[in-house]
């Protein structure tokens, strides 16, 4: 098995493609080893010193550290992944999957799910796969006079160029599509 790592423009992250599915629906991000218990890899991966989040995406995973150098922490968290996948154990527990996959319920105004479902769809069809290419997702989370209220995940989440990444990309997309978006913001 070989696995890619691919670097981020958050430099507390790295992304790596073990070139498997790794979620097949969905993203899960786990900001600790108590949440990380929902899944066996991720677990897994915070059992090594350093290590301070993890996200799961279609097709790579994540991992946020703290501390010590990429150098000194990626040979151990190749390892954990690649033993992770030979063993054939999922990546999710059973019972936990939809658990920690997009958990947060949405908000919007009755009489805006026109507004929302354009939204919702510029997201998906041009925001999110982008973003996925850095290792990281943004998901809809409301929409409140005129406000976009976006949740940032994987490298994204601390990211030092993901303020420009919403200002300057995502809202002027959506002030373009969308004349009733005033703002966005991460939550």
């Amino acid at each position: 098995m070989f696995i890619q790592t691919e670097a981020t423009p958050n430099p507390a992250t790295l992304k790596f493609l073990p070139g498997k599915v790794v979620m097949q629906t969905g993203t899960a991000e786990f900001r600790d080893a108590e949440t990380a218990a929902a899944s066996p890899l991720a677990t897994r991966i915070f059992a090594i010193p350093g290590v301070t989040g993890v996200f799961f995406g279609y097709d790579f995973v994540t991992v946020s550290k703290d501390g010590p150098e990429w150098q000194h922490l990626k040979p151990a968290i190749l390892g954990t992944i690649m033993e992770h996948f030979m063993s054939g154990a999922p990546v999710m527990g059973t019972a936990s999957t939809s658990a920690q996959v997009d958990s947060d319920e949405e908000f919007f105004e009755a009489g805006d799910e026109t507004i929302v479902a354009t939204i919702k769809e510029l997201l998906e069809t041009r925001v999110r796969p982008a973003v996925a290419q850095d290792g990281g997702d943004i998901t809809f989370r409301g929409f409140k006079d005129g406000k976009v209220f976006l949740n940032m995940k994987g490298s994204c989440a601390g990211c030092p160029s993901s303020t420009a990444t919403l200002k300057h990309g995502v809202q002027n997309l959506l002030r373009h599509f969308v004349p009733e978006v005033q703002e966005v913001e991460a939550v």
